[in-house]
């Protein structure tokens, strides 16, 4: 007799050519990923020959019920680490039969801006480094944290090892792995300054390919989160006190940054966005205000200012950078749960579009 895991590793590939693909959409509240499946009659790797789709968006808060019909359109294909084969994960947006974005959508405003003639001229490079915690199932306490109780002070976390300083270490090489697997440009990642919270990184990824690459890797650790019984929270700050937040640090370059004589590029940039400072604090994420105090590594989110090598800084210029005259900068304000489409597609506009 099978066992049910059995039947969930079953490769289909001998039986039939069809697939399974994963449609994934971003939910009402712009931060929740929804998801459904259905039968293709082969692989494809061309997003543009998927077919739309449809779902209830009274059920995700999108529309009401009695003209409740969101459609969803396929924009980037990975391979599925859950499924294997030749099954896909689909990364949709939403639009109205009508054919309008709706407000959740995010994308298709990011695509703009990506596909004018200036941006794609400056070939925007992004790296985002996704903090995030792991939550016990039934308290919504930190794992590896007493319940209802603290560990000791933050010090021996941050890319710490050993049972008593690393907790969910298996859910993060799991998730590693997962990604690469799916063709995501995952780069790395580490356990970060509050035990029980742990970061990766994506990229580099230019233009809306970033967008795309950090939403379909929040899926699949939501996922392996949904297998191993953890939830996982993007709250940048859940735990009030002296503990850390979580961010979504933001990692930027252009062509003209990345050439001689960058720097100047790069000083101008960090100007630009220091006058739009308030129009990017407000996008940003919600609750970003707990998070940026001017405390743990962070800068106060009412002043802007920058430095080399200050991780108390709303943006940070390396050493390398400042050494090689050339090179990227890192916005440190975005929180955990903000909409890369979003932060990408601002930080490009703001430096590249934009003029004072």
């Amino acid at each position: 007799m099978s066992l049910l895991s059995d039947l969930v590793n079953l490769d289909l590939s001998s039986s039939t050519e069809k697939i399974i693909a994963e449609y994934i959409w971003i939910g009402g509240s712009g931060v929740d990923l929804r998801s459904k499946a259905r039968t293709l009659p082969g692989p494809e790797s061309d997003p543009s020959k998927l077919p739309k789709w449809n779902y209830d968006g009274s059920s995700t808060n999108q529309a009401p019920g009695e003209d409740s019909e969101i459609i969803i359109y396929p924009q980037a294909i990975y391979k599925d680490p859950f499924r294997r084969g030749n099954n896909i994960l689909v990364m949709c947006d939403a639009y109205t039969p009508q054919g309008d974005p709706i407000p959740t959508n995010k994308r298709h405003n990011a695509a703009k801006i990506f596909s004018h003639s200036d941006v794609i001229a400056e070939e925007p490079w992004f790296g985002i480094e996704q903090e995030y915690t792991l939550l016990q199932k039934d308290v919504k306490w930190p794992i590896g944290w007493p319940i209802g109780g603290y560990p000791g002070p933050q010090g021996p976390y941050y890319c710490g090892t050993g049972a008593d300083k690393a907790f969910g270490r298996d859910i993060v090489d799991a998730h590693y792995k997962a990604c690469l697997y799916a063709g995501i440009n995952i780069c790395g990642t580490n356990g970060e300054v509050m035990p029980g919270q742990w970061e990766f990184q994506v990229g580099p990824s230019e233009g809306i390919a970033a967008g795309d690459q950090v939403w379909v890797a929040r899926y699949i650790l939501e996922r392996i989160t949904e297998i191993a019984g953890v939830v996982l929270s993007f709250d940048p700050k859940p735990i009030p006190g002296d503990w850390n937040g979580a961010g979504a640090h933001t990692n930027y370059s252009t062509k003209s940054m990345r050439s001689d004589g960058g720097f100047d590029v790069i000083r101008k940039a960090i100007g630009k966005l220091e006058k739009r400072h308030k129009e990017h604090m407000a996008a940003y994420g919600e609750g970003n205000e707990r998070r940026l105090t001017g405390k743990h590594e962070t800068a106060d989110m009412n002043n802007f200012k920058w430095g080399v090598a200050n991780r108390g800084a709303s943006v940070r210029v390396g050493r390398e950078t400042e050494k090689a005259n050339k090179g990227y900068f890192e916005d440190r304000r975005p929180s955990s749960n903000m909409d890369p489409y979003v932060v990408t597609s601002m930080i490009a506009e703001t430096t590249i579009i934009w003029q004072p």
